[in-house]
């Protein structure tokens, strides 16, 4: 989803201040969110004052450089630290923090997991202790670590909005510019069609790219009230007219051709969508921040070339939703949990005010083409390398008036997988909008 130098945090609470707050917020356990077994590839460091469970890839190299500086600068308070890939560490921090043997730090991603935790006192409030570092966040990215106006979490890497890159060298070719409203994208598909290309690339396979669209779509059309009545568990939320109008324009594209023929075959894993983009196969693809380092690695001639384009999603004329929002992930999340010692959670909470995007960390993050969201990085930014797309990213999410987390993220995991299982069906032309309305709807509650 820069600025003058980062500057460091002024203070962090006096240790004997820290553990009396954090252990006035003490509380059991138990909670959930979204496969299964170890597998460490970072240094791993057992033991320690305080304990944390990290997941390998992406900005890992961030993570453990900030863990080894830690460790290094605070002898006596040492944190302890696992390396999990992604769906083993999902699968074990839910049993753990279900059982009280949850790590000091949990990463989370927030939305119905963040929701769970709070509810069932596995996490600690630290709206006050995290202060330092909470002044210095983008607002609307901070707001996703908070629950009835506390902070249970605190963004730990970069944000991720959704995007809309496209292929300049293909638009040039077909003579067309890039859309700005749904009616120009709908317009666009015969003619990107004609040129032999696929006008966007979507990695059906995966199924988790659709939700770029009705959540893009939903909100543009109907604002984010929308969603936030499923949410609330709102009866018969889901045959909001936006979104049955979000369902129906997505039928339209299917049946326009806008995806090709074979999107249900496209792997996002495989970077399949994103090759299709950058090997002139197809014009667009909707998909995350997190895909751009992925085209500076595989796409080095793309890149370097200007070819590589950016935009934010579509108008929808008439809609009630400011075309400004955006989607997708805020971030990923530290909360401390309330298993934990006082004393660890006082280690915890020190890293998370001098270590979580410290100037080094941000450094990182800048340099492999993502965008921590901290104010003030206009400088930074204009310094490094790709500023235009880090500019780009960087005015997405301080502007956004609201960025909405993915939905299969911010519901609760009974929900997010027939969320996911029926969307799929309405790509497929298996189902109606209002037969997803109202199996969606069953789920409320």
């Amino acid at each position: 989803m820069r600025q003058h130098t980062i500057r460091r945090p002024l203070a962090v609470m006096a240790a004997g201040t820290l553990v009396a707050a954090l252990a006035a917020c003490g509380g059991g356990t138990n909670s959930d969110e979204p496969d299964s077994d170890s597998t460490a590839t970072g240094d791993t460091v057992v033991g320690g004052e305080a304990s944390v469970w990290a997941i390998t890839g992406g900005t890992e190299s961030m993570f453990q450089m900030s863990f080894d500086t830690w460790n290094m600068e605070h002898p006596d308070q040492q944190i302890g630290v696992e390396w999990f890939a992604n769906d083993a560490y999902k699968e074990k921090i839910r049993t753990a923090v279900g059982s009280g043997n949850a790590p000091t730090l949990i990463w989370s991603w927030a939305g119905g997991t963040l929701a769970d935790y709070v509810r069932n006192g596995a996490v600690v409030d630290i709206s006050d202790a995290a202060a330092p570092l909470l002044d210095r966040l983008i607002p609307s990215v901070a707001a996703n670590g908070q629950i009835d106006g506390k902070t249970y979490g605190v963004p730990n890497n970069q944000s991720q909005p959704v995007i809309l890159y496209y292929n300049q060298d293909v638009f040039d070719a077909a003579g067309i510019s890039v859309p700005t409203t749904y009616e120009e994208l709908l317009a666009a598909i015969p003619i990107l069609k004609d040129q032999g290309v696929i006008p966007i690339a979507l990695a059906g396979q995966s199924v988790w790219p659709e939700l770029m669209y009705i959540q893009y779509l939903t909100d543009r059309i109907g604002g984010p009230e929308v969603f936030q009545a499923v949410l609330d568990g709102e009866e018969g939320a889901w045959s909001d007219p936006a979104i049955i109008e979000a369902l129906t324009k997505i039928q339209e594209l299917v049946d326009a051709g806008a995806f090709g023929d074979g999107f249900g075959s496209v792997a996002a894993d495989a970077g399949g969508d994103t090759a299709l983009l950058h090997t002139g196969k197809a014009a667009m693809v909707l998909q995350g921040a997190w895909v751009y380092p992925d085209f500076l690695n595989n796409a080095v001639d793309f890149v370097a070339s200007g070819a590589l384009g950016f935009a934010n999603f579509p108008e929808v004329e008439g809609g009630a939703g400011d075309p400004a929002n955006i989607v997708g992930n805020p971030a990923n999340f530290w909360s401390v949990s309330a298993a934990a010692s006082p004393e660890a959670q006082t280690t915890a909470v020190q890293y998370l005010v001098e270590q979580t995007l410290s100037d080094a960390n941000v450094e990182e993050l800048l340099s492999i083409g993502t965008v921590p969201p901290l104010t003030g990085l206009e400088d930074q930014i204009a310094s490094a390398d790709n500023p235009d797309y880090l500019s780009f990213v960087y005015e997405m999410v301080k502007g956004a008036p609201h960025f909405q987390l993915s939905w299969d993220q911010a519901l609760p995991s009974a929900q997010a997988q027939p969320l996911l299982d029926n969307l799929s069906q309405v790509f497929h032309g298996q189902i109606t909008p209002q037969q997803f309305a109202d199996t969606m709807n069953a789920t409320l509650g």
